[in-house]
C-alpha cells in the first residue's frame, strides 16, 4: 500500500503525529467534511419515470443570474415527502444522469413521412403542427350521432394519457380540454 498525505492525516497515528508536531488537524477535517451541496439551491421536484410520484431535492450550482443555467450537483429523495420519505428506487437515483445526458432532447424535434431522420423545429412550429393534426383527425373522425340517431358529439379517434407528475389544476385542464373536443378516451398514467 502506497502512503499519500491524506491517508496518513486520516489515520489515528496521524492525527497524534499531527498533534505533537504542534498541527491542528480540525479545519482540515472541517473542510473534507464540507458537503458537495453545502452552496447550492435546493429545488423540491417530482419523479418523472412512474406513477407513484416519489419526492425528489434537486441541488443545483450557480449565481442566479439572467441567462444563466444552472449546474445540476447532486438528486437525493425527499425525507419530508409524504409518498418516499426519502427514498427513491434504482430508475428516481439515476435521475441526474438523465439530467446531464449530453443527447437528452432540449426542443422539439419531427420526423417527416418518408424521412429516415430528425429535423429540429422551433416551439411554435411545434404547436401549429400538434393543432393542426388534432383539428384534421378530430375533423375526419367526428362522430355526431349514433346508429339509433341520438346526439353523441364525440371523437373515438384521439385519446389522452396524462403523466403521473402532473398538479391537480393541470389535469382539471386537460381533461376540460379533452371533452370539451369531445375526446372519450381519457386516462391518467396514475391509474394505469
Amino acid at each position: 500500500m502506497v502512503a499519500s498525505r491524506r491517508s496518513f492525516i486520516r489515520t489515528g497515528a496521524g492525527v497524534i503525529a499531527a498533534s505533537i508536531l504542534g498541527f491542528d488537524v480540525r479545519p482540515a477535517y472541517a473542510q473534507a467534511k464540507e458537503l458537495k451541496i453545502a452552496r447550492t439551491t435546493e429545488t423540491r421536484s417530482t419523479c418523472p419515470y412512474c406513477s407513484v410520484s416519489c419526492g425528489v431535492i434537486i441541488h443545483t450550482l450557480g449565481d442566479k443570474a439572467k441567462n444563466v443555467t444552472a449546474q445540476v450537483v447532486h438528486v437525493e429523495g425527499d425525507p419530508d415527502h409524504p409518498i418516499n420519505r426519502g427514498t427513491l428506487c434504482p430508475k428516481g437515483s439515476s435521475l441526474m444522469q438523465d439530467i446531464m445526458n449530453e443527447r437528452r432532447l432540449l426542443k422539439p424535434q419531427v420526423r417527416r413521412p418518408g424521412s429516415d431522420k430528425w429535423e429540429d423545429i422551433g416551439w411554435d412550429q411545434a404547436y401549429d403542427e400538434i393543432a393542426r393534426h388534432i383539428k384534421k383527425t378530430r375533423d375526419e373522425g367526428f362522430i355526431e350521432t349514433d346508429a339509433q340517431g341520438r346526439k353523441v358529439n364525440r371523437c373515438e379517434s384521439i385519446a389522452w394519457n396524462g403523466g403521473c407528475t402532473d398538479t391537480n389544476e393541470f389535469n382539471y385542464l386537460v381533461v376540460k380540454t379533452m371533452r370539451s373536443l369531445g375526446l372519450c378516451y381519457v386516462e391518467n398514467q396514475a391509474r394505469v
